[in-house]
């Protein structure tokens, strides 16, 4: 090789190389820098709209990651898929089944330590056929004594009402709606029974029952009387219909209503037989003793019973009996048809 030779060019390329490794570095470390800002900003809900709060029903089965993507969905973290990350590190939840209130704009951990416990929302179940009595005690077995005090108080006590209720009234039985009801931690007890009055309003104007409806001289309090009347006797929705009949048509005639629902209600007792001594119990809501409707409804009720009340069937039955084991009812305009129901009844042995 002679002295003028060029210099070889393996050099030049590696200088060329370490020219682009420095920005390639410094972008990396950029990307780096911005996806871990990116993930302690979701993690710690440090930009995150706070106020509010959200309760998601956990079905069995359902996996912790179904769950948070339902939370992001709603506010309650901004990514699902940084929350995953955060998984990947610290581990999933162990969900259960049931209801959990969290509040918008919350931590990771913060989801994480309310997904791994308990559900921390309530669902209290109202059935149509419940009284107030039967409600309470059911919650009694899901929330703490304070709380429950607190929803018996609000149900009598006149601090919430509906526009349903006479003057001079405060209790609330019969005029709250059936369902299932959600009270997350934050929930006041008067804050349910006011939503359990309100749903009522909504449900009777549905089928078409305002607190100013009135129906063959019966105004909408005396037709929600009736409606939990219904609602005890007919059981099923095929006889609720002709049972608000039957008490229309008894209360026109001006003849004892005879519901051993009544009486019943009066000893605190839900189905049973009803006795000859129980006959006697004397209270306003005996309708043996006591002529027309008793004071009060005696139950939630139903929309269907409240729909038969509202459009009852024309026709001149006075009675009706069980008369097959399924549950229907057979109606009679006479003593003798209602003895004769009575006997196919026991010849079922009903």
């Amino acid at each position: 090789m002679s002295a003028t030779s060029a210099p070889p060019s393996r050099p030049r390329r590696r200088r060329q190389r370490r020219r682009w490794l420095v920005p390639a570095a410094i972008v990396v470390g950029a990307v780096i820098l911005v996806g871990g800002l990116w993930y302690e900003s979701q993690a710690h809900a440090w930009f995150a709209s706070k106020g509010g709060s959200v309760t998601v029903q956990v079905a069995k089965g359902e996996t912790a990651a179904s769950v948070v993507d339902r939370l992001a969905t709603k506010g309650v973290i901004g990514s699902s898929a940084a929350f995953s990350l955060y998984a990947t590190f610290h581990g999933w939840p162990a969900v259960q089944p049931g209801a959990y209130t969290l509040a918008k704009g919350s931590t990771f951990a913060e989801v994480a330590s309310t997904l791994s416990t308990a559900p921390n929302t309530t669902t209290l179940v109202v059935p149509a056929g419940f009284t107030l009595r039967e409600v309470v005690a059911r919650l009694a077995t899901q929330e703490s004594p304070s709380f429950v005090a607190s929803f018996r108080t609000a149900l009598h006590d006149g601090s919430v009402t509906s526009p349903f209720q006479p003057t001079g009234s405060t209790s609330l039985e019969g005029l709250v709606a059936p369902g299932a009801y959600l009270i997350p931690p934050t929930t006041s007890a008067r804050q349910v029974v006011a939503s359990m009055v309100s749903r009522f309003v909504t449900m009777a104007a549905s089928v078409g029952l305002t607190p100013t409806s009135t129906h063959l001289g019966h105004d909408a309090y005396a037709m929600v009387t009736m409606a939990s009347i219904v609602e005890k006797e007919g059981y099923l929705a095929r006889n609720m219909p002709k049972v608000a009949t039957v008490i229309y048509n008894r209360l026109s005639d001006h003849m004892p209503l005879q519901m051993d629902s009544t009486v019943l209600y009066a000893l605190h007792q839900d189905g049973g037989t009803v006795t000859h001594a129980m006959l006697q119990t004397p209270s306003p809501y005996n309708s043996y003793l006591t002529a027309g409707l008793p004071p009060t409804p005696i139950c939630v009720v139903s929309s269907t019973a409240l729909a038969a009340v509202v459009h009852p069937p024309a026709g001149t039955w006075l009675y009706f009996t069980v008369v097959d084991k399924t549950g229907t009812e057979a109606f009679s305009t006479t003593f003798s048809e209602q003895l004769a129901n009575e006997k196919l009844a026991a010849e079922r042995g009903l």
